[in-house]
């Protein structure tokens, strides 16, 4: 019973420090991106994340829809792409393509977008979760980052006087039965 005590305090303080790893190591890259080279999409292994912030791509995609992006070698007619203008990220629909310049538009937009290179595409729409954007801000907001780290440190630190007080004990009740040994 003492083993499978100890493997699973094993276990849950490697997971708690897995988290904890997890969730500095997102921030520090996203702070990193976003601050060092202006990148407000990071997009590691080529994949990113973002939430759709307007309606101009309505009705495909809404305010607060979640999408996932994925870079691509090339793109065409009737992609819908994201590529950052200036400090913005902007989803719109490849609607022209001259050589590497590409023309976007909003699908709830009159106006076409002015032309962009290729390079500044970050990558394709490839899913979309309906409505998730209102959980994801919550899950990026600093509030939320360091209550879990708040509540995995506490976890972890909890596990650590468990296990000192457990040990503390039964050195007290060796030391008892020496006692009574001795007597």
């Amino acid at each position: 019973m003492k083993k499978a005590t100890q493997t699973n305090r094993t276990v849950t303080r490697i997971a708690l420090a897995l988290v904890i790893s997890l969730v500095l190591g997102v921030g520090i890259y996203t702070v990193n991106a976003k601050s060092l080279n202006g990148n407000t999409l990071p997009m590691p292994f080529g994949v990113g994340v973002a939430v759709v912030l307007s309606g101009s791509m309505e009705p495909e995609l809404s305010v607060d829809d979640v999408i996932i992006v994925r870079a691509a070698d090339s793109y065409d007619l009737g992609d819908v792409v994201v590529f950052q203008q200036g400090g913005d990220m902007v989803v719109h629909e490849i609607i022209h393509k001259d050589g590497d310049m590409v023309t976007t538009q909003g699908r709830a937009n009159n106006t076409l977008d002015d032309p962009i290179h290729v390079k500044y595409i970050k990558g394709r729409v490839v899913h979309v979760f309906e409505g998730a954007g209102a959980f994801v801000n919550i899950v990026k907001s600093p509030l939320f980052t360091f209550g879990v780290l708040g509540v995995a440190l506490w976890l972890l630190i909890r596990s650590y006087r468990t296990e000192r007080s457990a040990e503390q004990a039964e050195l007290d009740a060796l030391r008892e039965e020496i006692e009574k040994l001795k007597q």
